[in-house]
């Protein structure tokens, strides 16, 4: 016989049971709100970030404006160059991915006869031109007005040699680098230049790092010059255009950590034998630019994204704008009126001290390339690092990283701070797959 205790336990488990899925069916509503506001939240971000690079890439990229300036002024006759049938006539030079980082400065990965290459360009800033294609041609005609027609190969020769002297400095070698600019102006090589040919010579010298590249063209881990038309002008790409692969955009870097990003690039970075060997190289190119064939010059923005390497671990310098000739930092600075040492600064890092007696910069620039560079070899470096050189490396860069002083009084300091960096890393990878 079934007691009156068992029904009250069955009738207590289904009420229990009842109430239980009631109550969940309750929460469903809420549980689905939850979620539909979860993913209108990620379309929102996502949507965001679709707009974000959208009107980053239509400020940033410009280069179909860069291409019909360019091409407009080879076809009337007022610039020529090397690059010139193949990017208007041809189309065998073609422009690609965009990679500026700004409105002034167009760079593109680009096609030249199905070899990769990076295009370059500057152009006028779009807030101050009305945005007609008219109006930017008139603002650009200003790039092409030296020299002026009548002007003899011997005055062009002494305007190189003046704007190359101003540049650079006072260097012996100084018409061999006069020669090597009308050799390459020649671009029809008949031993004369036209006056588009050194009209578009003009112009492109007076971009700091197409200068560079002409004085360090003999440079190991200077990208060569390709070939040119008017102000644009075409390198070798360099398969690694910076030391670290992730580059956050600046609108997400305040949704992205640092500690992650770092993480994310020491994880995604070459074995540590192929970063020592791309160290070597950039040390190597710190010796090339402190005392050259055309004078001194100084890295006044050492940035992991102006450092490159390619498919064989060889450093090679992805940008050079921000690399200046001691001369031009001298004259900056020369004279200058200043409260303290950042008002002493050219470009982002290259600083002197204020002289607060008479409120003028001094024109030595206190820390030097190797100082600079150290600070970036720091988190490239020691990550992974094997453990046996760790210790000495670590010691090393906490050298190298505290230079400072004078330029003229250092000299030989430097030379040995480089020296055994560089000896440390190759005696590790010497011998080796790596080296």
């Amino acid at each position: 016989m079934i007691s009156r205790d068992y029904f009250t336990e069955r009738c207590i488990s289904y009420c229990a049971q009842t109430s239980s899925h009631i109550s969940f069916v309750s929460r469903l509503p809420a549980i689905k709100v939850k979620y539909l506001l979860l993913a209108w939240l990620g379309i929102l971000i996502a949507s965001w970030i679709l707009y974000m690079q959208y009107a980053s890439y239509s400020e940033l990229c410009r280069g179909h404006v860069c291409q019909m300036i360019i091409c407009d002024h080879y076809r009337r006759g007022i610039i020529s160059g090397s690059s010139c049938k193949a990017l208007c006539d041809q189309r065998s030079l073609t422009l690609q991915r965009c990679m500026s980082t700004s409105s002034t400065h167009q760079v593109y990965i680009g096609l030249w006869k199905e070899r990769p290459v990076v295009i370059k360009c500057s152009i006028e800033d779009p807030v101050k031109i009305d945005g007609a294609p008219d109006s930017v041609l008139r603002q650009e005609m200003s790039l092409f007005d030296k020299p002026t027609r009548g002007t003899s190969m011997d005055e062009f020769k002494e305007m190189l040699h003046s704007f190359l002297k101003a540049n650079l400095g006072e260097q012996p070698s100084l018409s061999t680098l006069v020669d090597r600019v009308i050799t390459l102006a020649d671009i029809n090589q008949d031993g004369k230049v036209s006056l588009a040919e050194a009209k578009s010579i003009w112009a492109l010298l007076q971009i700091n790092e197409f200068l560079l590249m002409v004085a360090l063209q003999e440079k190991e881990h200077t990208p060569k010059l390709l070939g040119f038309c008017g102000d644009l002008y075409v390198t070798e790409r360099v398969g690694h255009s910076s030391l670290y692969r992730l580059e956050v955009p600046h609108y997400l870097q305040a949704l992205v950590p640092e500690a992650l990003s770092s993480s994310l690039n020491h994880w995604l970075a070459p074995a540590w034998p192929r970063r020592a060997r791309i160290t070597i190289g950039l040390l190597e190119f710190v010796e090339e630019v402190f005392h050259g064939s055309y004078g001194s010059f100084l890295i006044c923005d050492a940035n992991p994204h102006h450092v490159g390497y390619n498919a064989k671990y060889d450093c090679k310098m992805a940008n050079l704008r921000s690399v200046a000739s001691e001369a031009v930092v001298r004259g900056f600075l020369k004279g200058r009126r200043c409260e303290t040492n950042a008002d002493c600064t050219y470009g982002r890092d290259c600083t002197a001290t204020c002289d607060r007696l008479v409120k003028q910069c001094n024109t030595e620039v206190v820390q030097p390339n190797l100082a600079k560079v150290c600070v970036l070899l720091q988190d490239f470096l020691l990550f992974g690092a094997p453990s046996d050189l760790r210790g000495d490396l670590e010691k090393q860069l906490r050298t190298c990283v505290t230079l400072s002083g004078l330029a003229s009084q250092m000299e030989v300091h430097h030379s040995l701070v480089l020296n055994n960096l560089k000896t440390l890393l190759w005696k590790k990878i010497s011998n080796t797959q790596y080296s």
